[in-house]
C-alpha cells in the first residue's frame, strides 16, 4: 500500500511517529515520508536517526492552516498524531488544548480534502469515550470531526477513519517512565492514585501495526478499537518495584478509575471482529458501506445491546509476572 507513496505524519517526532517511521522504512519503499511537527530540536535529533533519501522534515503547527496546506501538497496518506495529551495540563490550559486538538484537527481535515489526500487515520484515545476531562472531551470532538469529514469530502476521494486505543507502554508522560524514575532515584515508596485503577495497555509496535492495518481495513467513518489487555496500576507498581510500599495519593484532576473504549451508548453501532471492534458512524453518508465487512474482507458481528468495553470488565488482565517481563524488555521512548 505504501510503496512509492507519500506519507505525512503530524506530530511525527513523538513516540508513535518514530516507531511508525522506523516500521515504514523497514517494510515499504515509500516515495516520501514527511514529518510535520513544531519542535525544531526534536526534528534535528530525529534527522540523525532517520536520514533516508525519502525523509522530509517540515516545521509547522496544525494550528497553522496555511502551513498544513503547503505540507499536504502531493501527499497520499496522513497519520494525524499531533495533540496536546497531558490530562492535568489540559485541565489548567483548556483553550490551548482546544486550539490544537479541535481546531488543529479541523485544519488537517480541510487540508486533506483540498489536496486530494487518499486516506487519513486520526489517532484517538480511550479518554475520548464518555470523557470526564478536557483532553478526552477535545478528542471526542476531534473523533466526531474526522468521522463526519467523510460527508464533508463529498465527491472528493479523501476518506477518514479513527484509531482509538489505550495507554502506550513506555511512551513519554506515561506511568512507566514515571515509576522508573522514582525507582532509579532510590524511592522507598511509589505514589498510587487509587488502588482500584485499571488501564488498557498496548505496546508501541502493536499500536503502529494497528494503524497500518486500519489503512488497509478502512472504508471511511469507522472508529477502530483493538482488543488489548488491561492492567491494574497496583500490579504495575509491584512488577516494577517488588516489595516497595505503595502510597495512595488520590485521583488527579480529570482521571477515571477505569477507561472505556466502546461505550454502552454506542453498542448499537459496535461490530466485533476477531482482534478488534469497529464503531460505526452515527450518521449515514454512504449507502454503499457495510461496516460488518471491511475492505480487507474480514467479517464481524454486532455486539449485544448494552455492551461496554472498558479496562475494568476486560476479560484479559496482565499478571504481575507478565508486566515485569514486559518492563524488562521495554525500551522507553
Amino acid at each position: 500500500m505504501f510503496d512509492n507513496q507519500t506519507i505525512l505524519i503530524t506530530g511525527g517526532t513523538g513516540s508513535f511517529g518514530k516507531m511508525a517511521i522506523d516500521t515504514l522504512l523497514k517494510r515499504y519503499n515509500p516515495k516520501k515520508i514527511i514529518v510535520f511537527s513544531r519542535d525544531e530540536l526534536k526534528q534535528f535529533e530525529m534527522q540523525q536517526e532517520f536520514n533516508a533519501p525519502c525523509m522530509r522534515y517540515f516545521l509547522g503547527d496544525v494550528r497553522d492552516k496555511d502551513r498544513l496546506y503547503r505540507a499536504f501538497d502531493g501527499v497520499d496518506y496522513v497519520i494525524h498524531a499531533a495533540a496536546l495529551k497531558q490530562v492535568p495540563a489540559a485541565e489548567y490550559n483548556p483553550t490551548e488544548c482546544i486550539k490544537t486538538n479541535i481546531d488543529g484537527g479541523n485544519n488537517v481535515i480541510q487540508a486533506a480534502i483540498d489536496n486530494n489526500v487518499k486516506k487519513v487515520v486520526a489517532l484517538s484515545t480511550d479518554k475520548a469515550a464518555n470523557p470526564v476531562n478536557l483532553y478526552g472531551a477535545t478528542k471526542l470532538v476531534s473523533d466526531k470531526l474526522f468521522v463526519s469529514a467523510n460527508a464533508l469530502a463529498g465527491a472528493k476521494p479523501t476518506r477518514f477513519s479513527v484509531v482509538r486505543y489505550g495507554n502506550v507502554v513506555g511512551s513519554r508522560g506515561s506511568v512507566v517512565p514515571f515509576f522508573k524514575k522514582k525507582v532509579d532515584g532510590g524511592a522507598t515508596e511509589l505514589p498510587i492514585t487509587d488502588e482500584r485503577m485499571t488501564r488498557f495497555w498496548i505496546t508501541l509496535p502493536q499500536g503502529v501495526q494497528f494503524v497500518i492495518d486500519a489503512f488497509d481495513r478502512m472504508q471511511g467513518g469507522e472508529i477502530f478499537v483493538p482488543k488489548i489487555p488491561s492492567m491494574r496500576v497496583t500490579d504495575l507498581a509491584s512488577a516494577m518495584a517488588p516489595g516497595t510500599k505503595q502510597t495512595v495519593i488520590g485521583i488527579r484532576p480529570g482521571e477515571k478509575i477505569h477507561e472505556i473504549m466502546c461505550p454502552a451508548d454506542d453498542s448499537h453501532l459496535t461490530v466485533e471482529f476477531d482482534d478488534h471492534y469497529v464503531i460505526r458512524p452515527t450518521i449515514d453518508f454512504s449507502a454503499n458501506i457495510s461496516y460488518a465487512k471491511n475492505a480487507r474482507g474480514e467479517s464481524g458481528q454486532p455486539v449485544p445491546d448494552g455492551f461496554e468495553y472498558n479496562s475494568g470488565n476486560n476479560p484479559h488482565f496482565l499478571s504481575v509476572d507478565e508486566l515485569a517481563e514486559m518492563n524488562g524488555s521495554l525500551a522507553l521512548v
